[in-house]
């Protein structure tokens, strides 16, 4: 038991490296995740203190005990067997591919990550950006929301600056748990969204067992009061306009609600911009009829320097007004007295809040531009330009919120015009300008379409879908 025992030494440190781990992980990683874990609750609990909802518990459970919950859903498991008997399958591999869904769909929020840096974040950029502009219908009403309510903020979909703009406006009332698409599953991306609370969706997945491990995580999401943010739409609006409402995820928030619990409260809110940055390659895709962006990581950076290194010269500025309108609350406690039946309310919330959004999109510079020349033909001078522009807010009356540059000011009015001509979506003729581009033209014009007469509407073209070539 004492004789000496000879090892080689790539033995020996081998067996030094087993020995190292296993203390760490039984000794000292257990410790350190302590020590976190009570700084993460002391910061949650200050934070708490000063937001107008608080973090949910739910939100803060440690992601595997989330990943657990999610997949013991008595309707996952029943999920999994019909997928085990359809599939010709063994249950555990029915079982551990719901496993997976639910690892891809559940976030792992980081109070640090999400108000230390994110807010921070998303503050600066906005600002640095845009010129941002809020208006809140019913301020009173949204504040008086029952604190043991569910919020969901319903949002138009213009671009994906949108999260940032969104999570900015409300940082100071709770953290948003964002519905994020399949764009955002590529690392190290997915790690930062997944610390920000967001849960990922496949827009295009037709199994039934993947919807209801995504029905189950939204469901207990919804009954726990965690405060969310969807995209109704399901993706970027390719034409400009509110595009019709997807209603899955609707559905499952519903199905997380139920009379004799707490309430879910729904918040429209509509977006508008003087400038989408992915305008052509929304155009595009409208073009193509898909959702086939046709944009890459590289063009993404080159554009980002080519902006940076422009504004330091400074050969260019913010991007314009970035107008955001908060409506009023939609209870589904009151909505529900009118129906019983799940698929009636879905069906009825879903056209309430299209209709809600739709009437409080902001009315911005650039839209009023784009229509002004469509209906005048697609060319006009400076003044004609202003005079149109007058007309359309006439007929604006009281509706929308009005964030645009007044027509006498001629020369802010000029300077946006000189900014659109940089771009190539006009060109200049002396005092006059015309329209290059028809379609990003009808973009931009389409969004504020549902405030405008009847003559000045049909002034918008469709955007002209690419002819195919034939098959030969």
């Amino acid at each position: 038991m004492t004789q000496p025992v000879t090892l080689p030494l790539w033995l020996l440190v081998l067996v030094l490296v087993f020995a190292a781990v296993t203390a760490s992980t039984h000794l000292l990683f257990p410790s350190v995740r302590w020590y976190f874990r009570r700084r993460a609750e002391r910061l949650v609990a200050e934070l708490n203190k000063r937001l107008e909802r608080p973090i949910q518990p739910f939100k803060l459970l440690r992601r595997q005990d989330m990943i657990q919950r999610v997949i013991y859903d008595p309707e996952v498991v029943r999920a999994v067997t019909e997928y085990a008997e359809n599939e010709g399958v063994r249950e555990d591999v029915a079982f551990e591919k719901a496993h997976r869904y639910a690892r891809e769909i559940v976030p792992s929020f980081s109070a640090t990550a999400y108000f230390g840096v994110a807010v921070r974040a998303t503050r600066w950029l906005s600002n640095k950006l845009f010129d941002v502009r809020l208006h809140r219908i019913d301020d009173e009403a949204l504040t008086a929301v029952d604190q043991n309510a569910t919020l969901v903020f319903v949002i138009n979909h213009r671009s994906n600056f949108d999260y940032v703009l969104v999570t900015y406006l409300a940082g100071d009332r709770s953290a948003l748990s964002y519905a994020a698409g399949e764009w955002a599953q590529v690392w190290p991306l997915s790690r930062i969204v997944r610390a920000m609370g967001a849960y990922f969706i496949r827009r295009r997945s037709h199994t039934e067992l993947y919807r209801k491990v995504l029905a189950s995580y939204v469901k207990k999401a919804t009954e726990a009061g965690v405060t969310q943010a969807v995209f109704p739409e399901g993706g970027l609006s390719r034409t400009g306009l509110v595009g019709p409402p997807k209603l899955g995820i609707l559905s499952y928030i519903v199905q997380g609600w139920r009379e004799d619990g707490h309430d879910v409260v729904f918040v429209p809110v509509s977006l508008n911009y003087d400038r989408v940055v992915e305008d052509r390659v929304l155009v595009a895709a409208g073009r193509s009829g898909t959702r086939r962006f046709r944009a890459s990581a590289p063009e993404g950076i080159r554009f980002t320097f080519r902006y940076v290194w422009r504004r330091l010269r400074g050969r260019e500025t913010r991007f314009g007004v970035a107008g955001v309108t908060f409506g009023k609350p939609v209870s589904l406690t009151d909505l529900s007295k009118d129906t019983t039946d799940d698929h009636v309310l879905v069906d009825i919330l879903g056209a309430r809040l299209k209709t809600d959004i739709e009437a409080s999109v902001p009315v911005v510079t650039v839209p009023l531009i784009m229509t002004t020349l469509l209906r005048s033909g697609s060319t006009a001078s400076l003044d004609e330009i202003a005079k149109g522009m007058a007309i359309l807010r006439a007929d604006l009356g009281d509706g929308p919120p009005d964030f645009g540059i007044a027509t006498d000011d001629a020369k802010a009015l000029a300077a946006v015009l000189d900014g659109l001509v940089v771009r190539n979506i006009l060109s200049q003729s002396g005092d006059s300008y015309t329209i290059l581009e028809p379609d990003l033209a009808a973009f931009y014009a389409n969004s504020i379409r549902q405030f405008l007469a009847a003559d000045a509407a049909s002034a918008i073209p469709p955007i002209k879908a690419e002819s195919k070539s034939p098959e030969t």
